[in-house]
């Protein structure tokens, strides 16, 4: 593996397009706090050009320019402000929306331009020439006010297997217009990473131009036909963090990034930005309000987690064996995942990580495997259930269960009343530090009275569950054939403030999964506070 050690500069860039064709996902509305949000947190990343959307087109695009100038001093990337050339027969200096892009501020202009002959006739509604000209006069007036200037050549490469000649007519007069890179888009996302390393250096060759690539993701190769294009010469990747982008999305800025700087030996970021990829990755995510995907390249949380027991024994050995990289270099940790497919060195592996010394005791290693597969095929699933696992490998380790309260009974009753609302409440009998507490409360839906009812309960002996928080609760029925009455696993994460858990029961109805999942997350959270077992 080849890692860069250098320094970023400008014969190689990075440039990100989250904050304008990112935005065009479904699912993502960015309001001008949350551009001006990742757009920081992009320039700690070190990308080194920032596009940050149409002003002019939309007022939010606008106001977000006016507020970058003021409220951002960006240490590494340049701000972009996107526009269109010249509309036919208006000289570039007299559109009101080449102007808007000049009143940006912005030290970089792309400019979108047609490349297709098609889209020329039928979508700008002139000619081949005209087109040219708009070209021309747009790159060379805004050059002459002071603004460097990047072409996107859209629809390229469906435009170059139409009209090899006027495409490349394009990018040549883009290029001595003063456009500093020309970039071939794949709009429509249709080619495959031999295509496009091809026409790159047949242009390259042609045209002598300096190229980049935007790549769409339709046939699942945007990131492959990004690098393709780099191998054929191009040296200007747009990209955008996490994939985002219309229809299923864009180049995804991190697998490219850590390509270019740790197989390709590329210094495309500062030194020391590339560990704090999964951090950026998943902070992005939550800005924009999209659960961070679990098993996204380098950056998610199932990239180095392994699960098959032949897997764990080699790692065990030597992790590089089933992996490409050091996770550390990207910010992510490897992980072992506990399952029915686990083996000992699975189970040892695990107990190192999370700190349990199984003291190379084959006996207990044993053990433990065994009562998960058993309990597994009962439909626990301790991959997603960290805390119970530890739980049980604490207990079998120990001798016995850390125990901090004993259950007598509970008791759960939904009223559905007249007027359409429901009443929830749940009662606790239970025993800790030698008293029985029996305690009611009432909450929003039987689990959370449940919940309720065991703080009721126990914070007076143990105020530190006060910290507590249910974050997340999952229910799946798992596979029989008894309809309603199949079997239910249910997942529950809390927090404390400062980590989180994930927790699991399983029983034959739902409020019985749910407590067995209480109990281990408020046991684990007593655990993690440092407090002694009294049972």
């Amino acid at each position: 593996m080849t890692v860069s050690t250098g320094t970023p500069d400008d014969s190689f860039h990075v440039f990100d397009t989250t904050l304008r064709d990112g935005a065009q996902r479904e699912g993502i509305n960015l309001t001008v706090a949350d551009k001006l949000t990742i757009a920081r947190h992009l320039d700690d990343f070190g990308v080194g050009f920032i596009e940050g959307g149409w002003p002019g087109a939309n007022p939010r695009d606008t106001e977000f320019f006016a507020r970058a100038k003021q409220e951002i001093d960006f240490k590494h990337a340049q701000l972009v402000a996107f526009g269109a050339t010249r509309r036919a027969g208006v000289k570039a200096a007299d559109d009101p929306q080449v102007k808007a892009l000049l009143d940006a501020g912005a030290p970089v202009v792309t400019l979108v331009a047609k490349s297709h002959d098609r889209h020329v006739e039928l979508t700008l509604r002139t000619t081949l020439d005209e087109n040219l000209a708009m070209i021309a006069d747009t790159v060379s007036y805004l050059r002459e006010q002071g603004r460097r200037v990047f072409v996107d050549c859209e629809h390229f490469f469906d435009g170059y297997r139409a009209n090899p000649t006027y495409a490349k007519s394009v990018v040549r007069t883009a290029a001595e217009a003063g456009a500093d890179v020309v970039v071939l888009c794949d709009t429509n996302g249709g080619m495959l990473p031999a295509q496009v390393q091809a026409v790159v250096a047949t242009v390259l060759a042609d045209t002598g131009a300096r190229l980049g690539i935007h790549a769409q993701d339709d046939t699942g190769c945007a990131v492959a036909n990004t690098l393709a294009a780099v191998d054929a010469g191009a040296t200007h990747v747009q990209c955008t963090a996490n994939g985002y982008g219309e229809r299923v999305g864009n180049a995804n800025l991190f697998p490219v990034v850590a390509a270019l700087q740790l197989k390709y030996g590329k210094a495309v970021l500062p030194e020391g930005a590339l560990a704090e990829m999964t951090r950026i990755s998943h902070t992005i995510a939550e800005v924009v309000n999209l659960t961070p995907s679990t098993h996204q390249p380098y950056v998610g949380v199932s990239a180095f987690a392994h699960k098959a027991g032949l897997h764990a024994s080699a790692i065990k050995v030597d992790p590089d064996l089933y992996q490409h990289i050091d996770p550390e270099l990207v910010g992510n940790t490897m992980r072992m995942l506990v399952s029915d497919m686990a083996g000992r060195a699975s189970v040892e592996l695990k107990g190192k990580e999370l700190g349990v010394d199984l003291g190379g005791d084959r006996a207990l290693v044993g053990r433990v495997v065994e009562r998960v597969k058993e309990r597994e095929l009962k439909g626990y699933s301790y991959e997603a259930a960290d805390a119970s696992f530890e739980l049980l490998l604490r207990e079998e380790a120990e001798g016995r269960p850390r125990r901090y309260f004993r259950t007598e009974s509970w008791r759960a009753i939904v009223e559905d009343r007249p007027d359409g609302t429901h009443a929830n409440e749940a009662t606790v009998k239970l025993w800790a530090k030698g008293e029985r507490i029996v305690a009611t409360a009432e909450g929003n839906g039987p689990v959370n009275a449940l919940d309720m009812a065991m703080r009721v309960g126990l914070e007076r002996f143990y105020p530190q569950l006060a910290k507590l928080e249910l974050v997340d609760y999952k229910v799946r029925i798992l596979e029989g054939t008894h309809g309603t009455s199949s079997t239910t696993r249910v997942l529950i994460s809390t927090s404390d403030g400062t980590g989180e858990w994930s927790t699991v029961g399983v029983a034959d109805n739902v409020i019985a999964a749910s407590w067995q999942a209480l109990e281990d997350a408020y046991t684990y959270g007593l655990l993690r506070a440092g407090v002694e077992p009294t049972e």
